[in-house]
């Protein structure tokens, strides 16, 4: 059937561009490399545009490519106005940004507010001033208790929150690594700061902004000791995160959006205990969007997907924002793998929170990758917008098997090796299905690609209708083409086996089946336009672990 015959069509006045888009979020180290070093870059990713426009995607969000030392490969910002020279400085980002608009692509840049790089002016500044002094205002420097840090406080990488300035009795604070310094948001110098920033990249025309760790931005003002889990993880902080004063800090980064005439968008990485406290980051005078990670950190079953999403839709909508969800990022284990592992290695990670989205064990490939090709349909159907991260349209596996010499997360440094990190999902993209670096780089990755990845190269699967690649492409136009049909349309869940999920909305009825079992879609529900599974055959029942829309 034809995607034009078989789609209603209504005249509708479309809401912001944002509410409903799909957004591919581009790792720019590993995406494509123009010249040889081995580095992702900017002019490498120009040269392919073309596959981020034929995929299908309404714009991409860049990972951060400021200046840095590249501890955090970039999230330690050492220059919040520029591009660094290792992915072509400002006038190749000003020219990829260029093309980007004229294919149509909106462009999304990365913002690290919560802290900076240890090489950032103000910082070597602040090292250089006494205690007490304006320039360590603007960082969280404090008297330690004697040999000890100022507080318990753990950092997410691992180990203590605090490092000691020289011999003296003076502690700075870094919920990440000590190269990355946090901000003290209670300065008037940052507060102004940022504003600066945000409009130093609207003025060059980006869409919007990701705001990194957007919960951490505020500490509790007097630092009180955390009483952390006796594993010494670092589980939820509630003194390090989610303050009141952050909402502040929202609301005035979106009066600084406002004052531009186009449609910009505040996305944020929020990572809070509950989503009625990620719904008030969306109150209408503050945040356009935050991530819905509640479903990302769901395991493979119909009730949990079910009961995950029921929850975004009542309790965001309820603050007028769309839910934006995603199934995968540059921190989290890829989805093949998370729903591919059958047997669990407990307690692999020191953090509990990283059991539970780069968790380790037995992978079975194919049974994640039919998986991760039904919660692409499953998720793509749902009301809101989209975030795809790069490499889960080709359907790549996490790679687990890094050597140790090759690893570059700190967080696998600051763990003492027991926490692999998040190098695995980083891996540079195969182009092509042969060649040293499978068409990334003429040069050597940053990261090893292991020998397989060919298997998932970007040009093969192009040209393999049953490929992964080409199942995303045709799902995002035909999502495109139902958007004005389907957009206001309530969701509404119909009657199935405990195992499978379905919901109509408007003409489009989506179908997931979770278990092994193959399910016969009852004849009411409408015609199959579209299977995440390519052993289907029309007529056929679903197969077990597979999704399918279908039009009435």
């Amino acid at each position: 059937m034809t995607l034009a015959a078989s789609v209603p069509t209504v005249a509708t006045t479309r809401a912001p561009w944002w509410r409903d888009a799909a957004i591919y979020q581009l790792y720019l180290r590993s995406f494509a490399d123009s010249d040889g070093d081995g580095i992702g870059d900017l002019d490498g990713l120009r040269a392919r545009l073309s596959h981020l426009s034929r995929l299908g995607v309404d714009g991409l969000w860049l990972n951060p490519c400021y200046p840095s030392p590249g501890v955090d490969h970039g999230y330690d910002v050492a220059d919040y106005q520029d591009v660094d020279p290792l992915y072509g400085g400002l006038p190749a980002f000003e020219a990829m940004l260029a093309e980007a608009h004229a294919a149509g692509l909106r462009v999304l840049m990365d913002l690290v507010p919560n802290h900076c790089s240890a090489a950032h002016p103000w910082f070597v500044e602040a090292l250089a001033a006494p205690a007490g002094s304006p320039a360590r205002d603007r960082f969280i420097f404090r008297t330690g208790r004697g040999s000890a840090p100022p507080n318990n406080w753990r950092s997410v990488f691992g180990g203590p929150a605090w490092t000691r300035v020289g011999d003296t009795d003076q502690w700075y604070l870094h919920s990440f690594d000590p190269s990355q310094p946090d901000f003290n948001w209670r300065s008037p110098d940052v507060v102004e700061y940022f504003d600066d920033i945000l409009r130093f990249w609207f003025d060059r025309g980006v869409d919007g902004i990701r705001i990194d760790v957007a919960h951490m931005m505020v500490k509790h003002a007097e630092l009180p000791d955390w009483a952390f889990p006796a594993d010494g993880s670092a589980a939820y902080n509630e003194y390090a995160q989610n303050q009141p004063e952050v909402h502040d800090i929202m609301r005035r980064w979106r009066s600084v959006a406002a004052a531009y005439d186009r449609d910009l968008t505040l996305i944020g990485e929020i990572w809070v205990p509950t989503v009625e406290d990620l719904a008030r980051y969306l109150r209408p005078d503050e945040l356009n969007q935050a991530f819905y990670f509640d479903l990302l950190q769901c395991r493979w079953s119909g009730p949990a997907f079910g009961a995950s999403i029921e929850r975004g839709l009542a309790t965001i909508a309820a603050t007028g924002a769309s839910v934006t969800w995603t199934l995968a990022n540059h921190d989290v284990h890829r989805s093949v793998t998370r729903y591919g592992l059958v047997r669990s290695v407990n307690g692999s990670s020191a953090d509990p929170f990283s059991d539970g989205v780069r968790g380790r064990g037995e992978v079975d490939v194919a049974l994640g990758a039919q998986r991760a090709r039904a919660a692409l349909l499953l998720v793509l159907g749902l009301p809101g917008s989209v975030y795809l991260y790069q490499g889960e349209e080709l359907g790549l596996p996490e790679v687990l098997d890094l050597p140790d010499s090759a690893r570059q997360d700190p967080i696998f440094r600051r763990s003492g090796g027991t926490e692999y990190g998040r190098d695995g999902c980083r891996v540079p993209l195969p182009w092509v299905a042969s060649g040293p670096t499978f068409g990334f780089s003429s040069g050597a990755a940053w990261l090893p690609q292991p020998s397989w990845f060919g298997d998932y190269a970007v040009e093969a699967q192009w040209a393999d209708p049953s490929s992964t690649l080409r199942l995303h492409a045709r799902a995002l136009e035909l999502r495109r083409s139902l958007l004005d049909v389907v957009g206001a349309a309530p969701l509404s869940w119909l009657a199935a086996r405990e195992d499978v999920l379905a919901y109509r909305r408007g003409p489009l009825t989506v179908v997931t089946v979770f278990g092994d079992e193959p399910f016969a879609v009852p004849a009411g529900w409408g015609t199959v336009a579209l299977c995440s599974s390519s052993a289907w055959t029309e007529g056929a029942p679903l197969p077990g672990n597979s999704s399918a829309w279908l039009l009435a």
